[in-house]
This record gives C-alpha cells, structure tokens and sequence, in this order.
C-alpha cells in the first residue's frame, strides 16, 4: 500500500492540525517539541512535512506531497493547479481594503496606490480599476501613514493593528480559513485513500470546533 504525504504549513495552522490530529488518535506520531520537518506514520503509511505556508501549494502542485493544509490566502496567491477537498473551518480571517477614515472614497481616486503583500489577489479583485500595487513584505499598515500608499489589502482578523495604527476596513474583500488542498495526479490514482484520509480530517475538525465552542 503506497504512503499518503501531507505537507502542513507551519504555525497556527500547524498547531490547530496537531490538536485535530489527538482529536482522531493519530498525533502520536508529530513530536510538537522537535525541530524535525519531517514526522511518519508507520500505522497508517502518511509521512506528514512541516513547510512555511507560502511552498505548501508547491510541494502539492509538484507531487511531492498528495495533500496540504494551508491558508486559502496562499492559495489563492499562489493561483496553484490543485483541488480543493476540504474546509476546515478555522484560521479564520477577512481580505480587506483599509486605511484612514478620510480615504473611504478611495475609489473615485485615479491610479490608486495599494500596498499589499498580495499582489495576485489584489490586481483580480480590482481589475476595472486603475491602481498602482507596490509589492511589500513587512508591516503593510505603515504605507498609508507614510504617504506609500491610499490604501492596503490584507488579512484582518481582529483589526487590532489597524485600530493601533489609526487605520479601518473600508471595504471587506472575501473571507479566508485553512483549507485542504490535493495535487490532481494524487487525486486519480490514490482516491480511496484520499477520501478515507479526507474523512478522518473532518470528524476531527468537528469534535476540535465542538471542543471550541464549548469552552
């Protein structure tokens, strides 16, 4: 019987697979304490790969792994050729257009100035629209006080830094969560293990989302 390979992004995302993973009895295997990247299980044949969330759809898309947990954030970024299987439910977030109060008619702006660490999902999401994206990969909430930008788009979740910062959510874009994601070769010739794998996943994400709502 051929191995399943899970390439699982790194942070949040790992820590809520991991308490996913004892929610179905199969977290003996990931030692969260260790620094290895690599964790197998020789019960179920699934050797589990811990990347930073930005190559997740790679490792997917390249076949190196069959499946991946990830942001739809990346995803959609990345514009990677893989499936979509499952929604997790969790890592919850909001794309948004932000910036100072006095810019919420930013639209009727010519050559709009966006920073964003997105700029895939940005120039999609304003395609009739004249803009200018400028790339960035630090604190986005400090171009539109330095003058770098009219707005940004990013991830919000609370909006804390955006309160800090003097900054609001003038225009909600789409919703984000973690996603299950398959490579398309996988998919035809492992499916039956997919699915059972598939299927697991999502009982342990209703008993760590019933765990959550109850405490």
């Amino acid at each position: 019987m051929e191995w399943l390979t899970v390439a699982i992004a790194k942070g949040r995302i790992e820590k809520d697979m991991n308490k996913i993973f004892y929610e179905i009895g199969m977290g003996d295997w990931i030692d969260q304490g260790s620094r290895k990247l690599v964790f197998e299980d020789h019960v179920n044949l699934i050797k589990y790969i811990f990347v930073k969330p930005v190559d997740v759809v790679t490792y997917v898309e390249k076949g190196v792994a069959d499946l991946g947990v990830v942001g739809k954030d990346v995803i959609l970024e990345q514009e990677g050729d893989v499936y979509e299987l499952l929604d997790l439910q969790f890592g919850k977030c909001t794309f948004a257009v932000a910036s100072f109060p006095q810019n919420k008619q930013f639209r009727l702006k010519n050559n709009i100035r966006i920073a964003t660490k997105y700029p895939n999902i940005t120039k999609k999401y304003f395609q009739k629209e004249d803009i200018e994206i400028i790339p960035l990969n630090g604190s986005v909430e400090l171009a539109p006080i330095m003058g770098l930008s009219d707005v940004i788009v990013d991830l919000v979740e609370t909006g804390n830094t955006l309160k800090a910062n003097g900054l609001v959510v003038l225009e909600e874009m789409m919703p984000i969560s973690a996603k299950v994601i398959c490579n398309k070769v996988s998919y035809r010739f492992q499916y039956e293990k997919i699915m059972s794998y598939t299927r697991k996943i999502s009982e342990g994400r209703e008993k760590y989302n019933e765990n959550l709502s109850i405490n």
